[in-house]
């Protein structure tokens, strides 16, 4: 057998082999100053280039972000339903609007505002709660032919009752609320139960306030230009200003709009409104006179100052308490209609102070009520619009002008007035008496607004926008809304688009891919070796061609 005979390496210098293994060593041998050789080198093209990169990264995303928040359009429908349960009906409002810049855009108009009422108001089932849930099932059904179904499922409803169910009984309240929320959780849109409540007078004051001055372009400026509102409704009576003077807390709300917060003075008057203020004065009337005219006892009638004279009703005793009723059942259940401006404007200031003994506060101008001296502009709605309106005085009349038609307005004959006015209801008709007294008893002998002050204006609308509380509602809840979503920047550009943000995540990944190609094909391989001539480390560029 054959062997392989290994030879051995000719004979070498053992300082010669020594030196060449450690170059071999050193060519792998990470250098400690390798980290900052390219800081050192006069060479800057690889950062030069990455910097270059990252901008175009930056500027393209940028380019697409601005794309992306460009085309949404701001006509892109969206909707809200607030329910207005009032003393005298039940209105529903369908809102339509866009969204601009993260901003809501507004139309109060017909394009953008539709509404029905039905009659009568919640407070009337109080013994039929099931009759309140038929009558918002109606409005339901109004909303739903208004809203596209595919946009149901992000439509809100809000219910918001006012001053009729405040004064109902607490459990009798509840069963009609709960009828109603029954409703609205089968109505297809968003609902949760504790959108539908009462809410208290001043929040219905504040509401209005934010209309107002919404529709008079000063939401959102100086709260020193801001205009007060003064509603006059049906079972009550709302005051909403800024005012300077210190404030006791159970009177003061706060706003945030913009960047601006608003301190304002806000309270409901209960059981003022024109319709209950005017039945309590009746009630008063018959039960003893005990608010004016006793001389009208000598002939076993009392006497009614704020009805023309020749109109007749029968108030009935059902209206009366047991009390009222076994004290006074010598005489007809009848007010006798003696019109008389001056003495219905006595009645209801007396009517309207009742209970100032009771105040607490350095000074009160209704009743046991504090109020601060009215500061600034003011806008009075509903009822004293409606007033004005039968009058036909001009949007800035003042108390005088009121008071000189009220006067000849109750000392008319009520035929006269039947011909005068043959297009009214005849049971309506003889209230303005009492509406034109009660108005000027109200502004200026119980809150000091003087007889010639045109700083109020009389209005229901304003620039085209109606001043009903239920829009400041919306106004306020639809921007909370955006605000609490803005606090994410994804949703405040994408909304709920999950396409334009699969798209845009895309966009960026192919981006950030593609600028991380570019960038190895342009950056030089490299390698650091030890060059045993120059006795120094030295960095070549291997595997690329130039």
């Amino acid at each position: 057998m054959r062997r392989s005979i290994a030879r051995a390496p000719p004979e070498t210098n053992p300082d010669t082999a020594a030196a060449t293994m450690d170059s071999l060593k050193l060519q792998f041998r990470p250098s400690p100053r390798s980290t900052n050789l390219f800081s050192r080198s006069p060479n800057k093209q690889p950062k030069s280039n990455a910097l270059l990169l990252t901008s175009i990264v930056l500027a393209l995303t940028i380019v697409f972000y601005l794309f992306v928040t460009s085309s949404k359009s701001p006509s892109k429908r969206k909707f809200g339903i607030v329910i207005d349960g009032g003393s005298t009906g039940t209105r529903i409002h369908v809102f339509e609007y866009g969204i601009k810049d993260g901003a809501p855009v507004f139309d109060f108009g017909p394009g953008g505002l539709v509404s029905k009422r039905v009659s009568p108001g919640l407070s009337f089932y109080v013994n039929d709660p099931e009759g309140a849930g038929r009558a918002v099932r109606e409005l339901v059904e109004f909303g739903r032919g208004r809203v596209p179904r595919e946009c149901w499922e992000r439509t809100e409803i809000r219910l918001m009752a006012t001053a009729g169910l405040r004064m109902v009984e607490d459990g009798a309240r509840e069963r009609i609320l709960e009828q109603c929320r029954r409703v609205l959780r089968g109505s297809g849109f968003v609902f949760r139960d504790d959108w539908a409540s009462v809410i208290s007078g001043s929040d219905e004051g504040l509401y209005a306030w934010v209309v107002a001055n919404y529709a008079l372009g000063t939401l959102g400026g100086d709260p020193q230009q801001t205009t007060g509102i003064i509603e006059l409704g049906g079972a009550s009576a709302q005051v909403t200003f800024v005012s300077s003077e210190p404030i006791p807390p159970e009177f003061s709300r706060t706003v945030k709009f913009g960047n601006f917060s608003y301190n304002l003075y806000s309270h409901s008057l209960l059981q003022f409104g024109q319709n209950v203020a005017h039945e309590l004065l009746r009630e008063s009337l018959i039960a003893g006179g005990k608010i004016l005219a006793t001389k009208s006892l000598q002939i076993g009638k009392p006497m009614d100052p704020c009805t023309p004279r020749g109109f007749t009703h029968d108030m009935g005793f059902q209206k009366l308490s047991p009390s009222s009723l076994s004290e006074k059942d010598r005489y007809l259940a009848a007010l006798l209609p003696n019109g008389n401006f001056s003495e219905c404007r006595s009645a209801s200031l007396m009517l309207l102070q009742n209970g100032k003994e009771e105040c607490s506060y350095k000074h009160c101008s209704l009743g046991s009520t504090f109020i601060p001296s009215l500061q600034g502009k003011f806008l009075a709605t509903e009822n004293f619009f409606y007033t004005s309106k039968f009058f036909r005085l001009s949007p800035r009349a003042s108390l005088s002008d009121l008071t000189m038609a009220g006067e000849n307005f109750c000392q008319e004959d009520w035929a006269k007035l039947k011909r005068k006015y043959a297009s009214f209801d005849e049971e309506d008709l003889p209230r303005y008496c009492f509406s034109s007294a009660y108005i000027v008893a109200l502004l200026h002998d119980s809150l000091g607004i003087a007889l010639n002050d045109r700083r109020i204006g009389f209005a229901n609308q304003m620039n085209e926008i109606p001043l009903d509380w239920a829009l400041g509602a919306f106004i306020l809840h639809s921007t909370a809304g955006l605000d609490a979503q803005h606090s994410n920047w994804i949703t405040s550009v994408f909304g709920d688009d999950t396409s334009t943000l699969l798209v845009f995540l895309v966009f960026s990944v192919m981006l950030t891919f593609t600028a991380w190609s570019v960038s190895k094909w342009r950056r030089p391989q490299v390698k650091t070796i030890y060059d045993l001539e120059k006795g120094k480390y030295i960095v070549t560029r291997v595997g690329r061609c130039s």
